[in-house]
């Protein structure tokens, strides 16, 4: 009997056209160095951009004199200090919320939703301190204002449901660290721009920006992979640079 041997060879996967021109034209490493610094920078981060400085070998930019202070502020809203958080903007420049009517509104909600915790857990459930801060810092600029006014309504019915672990989809997002990091983003952001810098990171506006590119490329029939990275992967030393440094260090 003979025996014959057959041969079996694994398809190669190919790569798809869109990744060979993305890697013709991929942007260098200088570049993505310089806009992972504005980012840390721009978003507060100064441990983070000193090691990532380091272990990129480039040089750190010249520190803003607002950049710890930036840094105190976003701490106190994401810890729930809001009194502490609007007394440092003030300090640090009182027509921030002067002219700026949203976010002076956002900041005292976030203030009128720890009052809130803090009676509703109490024994006593005293809610007179929330309904003197909701009437006289409050429900003045709701008065005027429709979006305001219902924000208002919507945060004082906590009153009503708490302490529950059962919330309406809304009311648990009130409670959510979500909403302190999103005001405190745009504390950052109107600090900077009352500097007359950029008010956002450039990082942030390039992932706008390629997603809005791609969206629209799909839209147009063009031939593209079914799922696209978002293309940001650190090398490996700076991803060690920036690891254990400081909280909440992301992208969003």
């Amino acid at each position: 009997m003979s025996s014959s041997t057959v041969s079996v060879s694994a398809a190669t996967p190919t790569q798809h056209a869109f990744h060979r021109k993305w890697e013709d034209i991929k942007a260098s490493k200088t570049d993505i160095n310089f806009v992972v610094m504005d980012y840390l920078i721009s978003e507060g981060y100064p441990r983070a951009a000193e090691k990532f400085a380091k272990e990129a070998n480039i040089q750190l930019p010249l520190e803003e004199e607002s950049i710890q202070a930036r840094v105190e502020i976003r701490g106190a809203i994401h810890a729930g200090d809001i009194d502490t958080a609007i007394n440092k903007i003030n300090d640090l420049n009182p027509q921030i919320l002067d002219t700026d009517p949203a976010l002076h509104f956002a900041l005292l909600r976030l203030q009128l939703i720890e009052l809130i915790r803090r009676c509703t857990a109490s024994v006593t459930s005293d809610i007179t301190p929330v309904l003197n801060f909701a009437s006289s810092q409050l429900a003045p600029r709701a008065a005027t204002n429709a979006a305001f006014l219902r924000d208002l309504e919507l945060t004082m019915s906590l009153l009503i449901f708490l302490p529950s672990d059962k919330l309406e989809p809304q009311l648990n997002e009130l409670l959510r660290p979500t909403l302190r990091r999103e005001v405190a983003s745009k504390v950052n952001e109107a600090i900077l721009t009352s500097m007359g810098t950029r008010g956002e990171a450039r990082m942030r506006q390039l992932v706008r920006l390629r997603l809005w590119a791609e969206t629209k490329a799909r839209e147009a029939g063009k031939d593209l992979p079914p799922t696209l990275d978002i293309g940001l992967e650190p090398e490996p030393s700076n991803a060690q640079a920036n690891r254990n440094t400081d909280d909440d260090y992301m992208v969003s």
